[in-house]
This record gives structure tokens, sequence and C-alpha cells, in this order.
């Protein structure tokens, strides 16, 4: 046998598949959230002095809460009722309780269940300001949201 040796070229491995791209949807919906339920609890509301009614501008507020909780049904919200220094502590307790109820009970007409909600009152305890105007007055009658699981 003169004849040439059969030279088999073995056909080039097939290049692996590239790895998937590393997502971020993980991370990027978790950061989303937070982002969100920091804006939930950035936002109050407000009431006029020696008041517990809802006013006009809360209303929306309250609408995109409501909306938010109900996209987001394994939060809770805890509703707190703030007050200005000016009146008892006894009284400003009553009127902190006051305006959280009226939070909740509006909330609850929006189509929030009443068990995803708890208020607290801490009267003239948690003010966000602290000079003796009006202007600052006004920023401590509120209510503030705390979301949970």
């Amino acid at each position: 046998g003169t004849g040439e040796a059969a030279t088999t070229a073995a056909a080039p491995a097939p290049a692996p598949a590239p790895a998937p791209a590393p997502t971020t949807k993980g991370v990027d919906d978790a950061d989303r959230l937070r982002g969100e339920i920091r804006a939930f609890e950035a936002e109050g509301i407000y009431f006029d002095y020696d008041k517990s009614e809802i006013k006009a501008e809360a209303k929306g507020i309250l609408e995109k809460k409501a909306a938010w909780l109900r996209a987001n049904p394994s939060y809770k919200v805890k509703i707190e009722g703030n007050c200005d220094e000016r009146g008892t502590i006894d009284y400003n307790l009553a009127l902190g309780d006051r305006r959280a109820k009226a939070g909740q009970k509006y909330l609850n007409a929006l189509g929030i269940s009443m068990d995803r909600m708890s208020t607290i009152s801490y009267g003239e305890e948690k003010p966000t300001c602290t000079e003796k105007n009006e202007k600052c007055w006004s920023k401590n009658r509120r209510d503030d949201f705390k979301l949970s699981k």
C-alpha cells in the first residue's frame, strides 16, 4: 500500500455559547421598591389648626397611598398623628389620635382594609420644626405614614 494515510481532520469544537449577560432585574426591582417606600413615607398630610378634617390637598396624597397599598398587598401602614406644641399634652394626644384616625378612615373608604392599618398619636412629641411661629407650627400638624410587612 502506497495509499495516503487517511487523515481525519477533526471538526473544530463549536464555540461555547456565550454566558448569559448578568441580570440586575432583582436588584433593580429591590431598588425601585426601596425608592417607592421612601417616597410613600416621606409624604405626609397636613391639618389646619385644632382640626382633624382631611383637607382637599390631602385627599390626592391619600389616593396615591391607597393605590400603592392596593398594588403592594403584603405591606401594612402605621398612621402617626402629630400636633404643634400649643395645647396641653392630653389635648394634643387626643387631637393627634383624631388626625391619625381620620387618615385611616379615608384610606379605608378607598378600599384599604382596617387590618392593614394601625394608628398612634404622638401629640406634640415629634415636631419636624421647633421655631415659634405659624409657618413652623403648620409643619407639625400632620399625619406621617410608616410601612411594614
